[in-house]
């Protein structure tokens, strides 16, 4: 086998990914499960593949020591924390991302999720389904203060969408301030404490790394105001989910939306309370921005297999980064 696919979907609806790989002469062997893959399940798919297009499904040493052939993972997204670098760099695997494609799909659903929450409309449209006729009061974007924690590409449109509200207040945190931005939305950056404290919604736009996982948990949770809204596009594992229920259920936070979970698919208590709003990991899942993804992964299989460079190479500080993290890890143990 050339090319094994483990993301899912995999050119559906659009069937221009397979194509391009047929064209190129590449054979190739499509996720069976329709689903994000256990670490069991890929280790049985991969042994003997030279390519691995990937989704979010974990790539462990244990994953890598059973691809002897392994040679490139062509991911079909931007978020790192599945994939081991350093375990990859050293077996000679090369790693390849889709950085740019899936921003704008994943900063327009964010701006959904705050309206959604502010005005209530999923609570809305579920009531009026159960034959209840209810109408919500609710604040505008306008006249709220809005929290955006990371602003890499997804928390920077966020922000560039914000300003076309005509939003008061936007606080900003992240490791570097970016003079642009802040200029150009008027935006403020701040520590994370102020956000937590101040903001009406708080959306986070962070990688999930040892030092992100339970960023916000039940100490980040209790600052908030209890009339705050806080929305999670970015990945599982960086907001607690049981202290998130029971701040919910205890009346300490209006609302949620989450649409990314530590475990996928999602089935905990979170799905049992109507005040947090839930999708199935689908902030990527416009048709264009999910077509692009599996395009810009495709078309570096293809540039392998023809002996050519690859043109989206993970970026050495995301090697540091996942390093510095694991070593940060090891020193908490």
């Amino acid at each position: 086998m050339q090319v094994l696919v483990s993301t899912a979907p995999f050119g559906d609806p659009d069937p221009q990914p397979r194509r391009r790989l047929e064209r190129a002469g590449i054979e190739y062997v499509v996720n069976p499960f329709s689903r994000k893959l256990t670490e069991s399940e890929l280790k049985n798919l991969i042994s003997d593949a030279k390519v691995l297009i990937a989704g979010t499904e974990p790539i462990t040493r244990d994953i890598l020591d059973a691809a002897g052939s392994l040679k490139l993972i062509c991911r079909v997204g931007i978020g790192l924390d599945s994939v081991d670098l350093m375990a990859a760099r050293d077996r000679g695997i090369e790693v390849t991302y889709t950085p740019e494609a899936p921003s704008a799909a994943v900063s327009e659903l964010t701006i959904g999720l705050m309206i959604s929450l502010l005005r209530s409309v999923h609570r809305s449209n579920y009531e009026l389904h159960e034959g209840a006729w209810r109408r919500y009061f609710g604040l505008r974007l306008e006249e709220s203060v809005i929290g955006v924690i990371g602003a890499g590409r997804i928390g920077t449109r966020v922000v560039k969408h914000l300003k076309g509200f005509d939003c008061g207040r936007i606080l900003v945190n992240d490791l570097a301030k970016d003079k642009k931005i802040e200029d150009e939305s008027s935006c403020e950056y701040c520590d994370k404490t102020r956000i937590y404290e101040e903001a009406d919604i708080i959306s986070v736009h962070v990688p999930l790394t040892s030092l992100t996982q339970n960023m916000v948990g039940a100490d980040e949770l209790a600052m908030m105001k209890p009339t705050a809204f806080l929305v999670n596009t970015a990945r599982g594992g960086i907001v607690n989910e049981l202290d998130l229920f029971n701040a919910l259920t205890n009346g300490e936070l209006a609302g949620a939306a989450i649409d990314t979970f530590e475990k996928e698919p999602y089935s905990g208590p979170l799905s049992r309370i109507a005040n947090c709003l839930l999708t199935a990991h689908m902030g990527s899942m416009s048709y264009d921005c999910r077509i692009r993804m599996e395009i810009e992964a495709v078309e570096e299989a293809v540039r392998f297999f023809q002996g050519e460079s690859q043109l989206q190479l993970v970026p050495e500080e995301e090697y540091e980064n996942q390093q510095s993290s694991e070593e940060a890890r090891r020193g908490d143990l």
